[in-house]
């Protein structure tokens, strides 16, 4: 069984024979377009995709491309590779970032022999003369860019250096605009913005960020997942089902890839909304977790490793953002298809739109009319973004312990809970969000808890039906059905109606066995003189 790796190098996949899915096709379409951006969310793919295309370029598919598709289809002879890592660069100081620019300009030009090229004091400038040398010496190189936008992603709060590297970045794309000795240009990013002029009008560039044709060229499909980790879902089931690899069954692959997919999948990249890819982050993590855990564990992978970027955390410091417009499953959220498309400065940018170009949330329809949706990707990003807002929108304001220093949800009472919920729903100024169904009820209580660090089950799927919360401690689980009700009559209705259906449904009772089951039936009255959970049991 082939090792997992993530690393950004196609010739170490190569060399420690990794798993590697072969997207190689994509790569012998896409140099056709000669000028392309694509952008993606951190963590998706973007630097292996343009190793792979710099090690296409600089040695053929001898050796390293034995076996993948293109091996016998690339003619290209070799050229000399200018990377540009951004990530790489200083954030804080313009100096830095321009003389670490230059550097890797003229120590590509003495690597290659650009024996006519001298030094600018501004790299946009320094890499203007190069490919001038270059041209009059009928020579033609290949220039890939990194996370092109993370100067000013890092500075989205700070307008004097933002615009600093703003100008920068215009400056160097505007002097490798339409250059002949550029032989092939990839540019990646999270964001897409038009203040760099990179996507203005007259640019030269193939933006495919949303090209349907390239939409699974940076992330996992279904098929591949199948074919290149089958070993990895033989092993998952075999844990799964307490049998050997080799008696696991294809409906029980089918059925891990459904829950896989209902986590990892829906990621949307395509103008048409017809194809969706997998976090290939997500799903390399989840494997690799198999191996070290021996069991199957659907983490939270993506978040934790980089999910949260600079960008969006910078973001949340100056601007608030409706929990609510987030944290109802299902929901979609109406932008309009221009600003979607051309999104002008990280400034002014619409906050779904940001939402979206990190990762948050993905296409839920076609880019054809003037208003397209949005909607959350996954399992697995719905429980990032609810401990993200959680951590936004109450701040520290609400504590866990009490004044006697216990952890309620650890050590308290059912009284301790029901008033910990109390708290929470009341910490909601009610003219801005009014709390008007059990789903946002529902979903504030779990942003808290999820954002306070708890092990937190929306809707469990048990044997007789799906309980609305589960809070698992080390010592007890607490489980809670919640009702909503506008009045006393309709919510002392609603409490009986809750408490049935716990004991109907046996909600609790699943593996692993707790010390103490606490299952708490319990329902919000809306009613302007109460809002409060005014009625609750404790359900044996």
């Amino acid at each position: 069984m082939k090792d997992i790796s993530s690393t950004g190098s196609f010739i170490k996949f190569y060399l420690n024979n990794y798993i590697y899915v072969d997207k190689t096709k994509y790569i012998r379409d896409l140099i056709k377009l000669e000028r392309v951006f694509i952008s993606r969310p951190r963590r998706f793919g973007k630097s292996l995709t343009l190793d792979t295309i710099a090690t296409l370029f600089e040695t053929g598919v001898e050796p390293y491309f034995k076996g993948t598709w293109i091996y016998d289809k690339w003619t290209e002879p070799t050229y000399p590779v200018l990377r540009l890592n951004f990530l790489n660069f200083d954030k804080n100081s313009l100096e830095k970032f321009n003389n670490k620019l230059n550097s890797k300009i003229t120590e590509f030009a003495e690597l290659n022999q650009v024996t006519t090229y001298k030094e600018k004091e501004e790299a946009e400038d320094s890499i203007d003369h190069l490919l001038e040398q270059l041209r009059l010496e009928g020579r033609q190189i290949v220039i890939l860019i990194d996370e092109y936008d993370c100067q000013m992603t890092a500075n989205i709060n700070n307008e004097s250096l933002y615009k600093q590297f703003q100008e920068k970045i215009k400056s160097i794309y505007a002097n490798i605009k339409d250059k002949f000795a550029i032989k092939f240009l990839g540019i990646t990013g999270v964001t897409r913005l038009k203040d760099v002029s990179i996507f203005s009008v007259g640019s030269d560039i193939n933006d495919i960020t949303n090209a349907s044709a390239y939409s699974q060229m940076i992330g996992f499909t279904r098929d591949e997942i199948k074919k290149y980790y089958i070993d990895y879902l033989k092993l998952a089931s075999s844990y799964e089902n307490s049998c050997s690899v080799d008696n696991v069954t294809d409906e029980q692959i089918e059925s891990l890839l459904d829950r896989l997919a209902k986590n990892y999948d829906g990621y949307c990249f395509d103008e048409f909304y017809k194809k969706k890819v997998f976090s290939t982050w997500s799903v390399n993590s989840f494997f690799q977790s198999i191996i070290e855990n021996k069991f199957v564990d659907f983490g939270e992978y993506w978040y934790d490793n980089g999910g949260l970027p600079s960008i969006l955390v910078n973001y949340l410091k100056a601007h608030k953002l409706n929990i609510f417009d987030y944290l109802e499953k299902g929901k979609f959220i109406a932008v309009s298809t221009n600003d979607f498309k051309n999104p002008t400065a990280l400034t002014t940018i619409n906050q779904n739109v940001l939402m979206c170009q990190t990762g948050y949330l993905t296409l839920r329809s076609n880019l054809k009319y003037s208003e397209m949706l949005l909607g959350i990707p996954n399992g697995e990003i719905y429980k990032a973004l609810t401990s993200l807002l959680a951590a936004k929108f109450f701040e520290g304001k609400i504590k866990v312990f009490n004044e006697k220093g216990i952890n309620i949800i650890e050590e308290g009472t059912i009284d301790d809970i029901v008033s910990l919920l109390n708290t929470i729903v009341n910490s909601v100024p009610y003219d801005n969000y009014p709390i008007s169904s059990e789903a946002m009820v529902q979903s504030l209580i779990q942003a808290y808890l999820r954002g306070s660090g708890f092990d937190v089950l929306s809707e469990l799927h048990e044997a007789k039906g799906r309980a609305d919360l589960i809070v698992n401690t080390d010592n007890r689980r607490i489980v809670f059905e919640f009702k909503y009700a506008n009045n006393d009559t309709e919510a002392k209705s609603k409490l009986s109606e809750a408490i049935e259906q716990i004991k109907s449904r046996d909600y609790g009772n699943v593996l692993p066995v707790k010390d103490e089951l606490i299952r708490i039936a319990t329902v919000f009255n809306a009613d302007p003189e109460v809002r409060a959970f005014s009625q609750y049991q404790l359900v044996i």
